[in-house]
């Protein structure tokens, strides 16, 4: 895993009191904060809004609960892997893929240039093809479009591509960032 030093050093622990009432109400008693949160607390009123507003909550970033849990965390690990995000592909895979529903081979495969069909659902396969084209072309050809919409209505599809697009945002920022790997295990 990460062995670099972290380009922008996570909050010191503990925490202020403001960013610790919101850290409490992200992580389960006795968890030691992930490394990007700590990151993104270095910048303490965006970290506040974003657990006030409910960008960032238990389960990650956007969860209002419209999209089945396995589904979410699927686009979420694809994402990450198609981004090129070992941190938070790690961090997920540690804390929430399975509690979500997916099984070893399945988070396996997500890292795989082409997963294998035989893993996945009709509705799973033609997202992780979604994801593919959104974060490798910015675009979505028209074959992956027909299969989505054999599955998804509109607002899903609107709801999907935010989600991906605010993992692309944590790639981005633990690019920049280089947070230090979690051990959760």
């Amino acid at each position: 895993m990460s062995t670099h030093t972290p380009r922008i050093a996570p909050q010191t622990l503990p925490l202020p009191s403001d960013l610790a009432e919101r850290m409490n109400r992200l992580l389960p008693a006795g968890m030691q904060p992930p490394q990007i949160f700590l990151t993104v607390a270095r910048h303490g009123e965006l970290f506040k809004e974003m657990v006030d507003t409910g960008l960032l909550g238990p389960t990650g970033l956007a969860d209002r609960k419209r999209l089945a849990p396995m589904l979410r965390e699927t686009i979420i690990l694809r994402t990450c892997a198609m981004a090129a995000c070992d941190y938070e592909f790690n961090l997920h895979e540690q804390t929430i893929s399975r509690r979500m529903g997916l099984g070893d081979a399945q988070i396996a495969d997500l890292r795989k240039a082409k997963p294998d069909a035989a893993l996945w659902t009709p509705e799973l396969a033609a997202v992780l093809q979604l994801v593919d084209g959104l974060v490798q072309h910015l675009d979505v050809d028209d074959a992956t479009w027909a299969a989505l919409r054999r599955h998804f209505d509109e607002p899903a599809l609107i709801e999907i591509t935010q989600l991906v697009g605010h993992y692309t945002g944590v790639a981005m920022l633990a690019a920049l960032a280089r947070p230090g790997f979690d051990h959760y295990r």
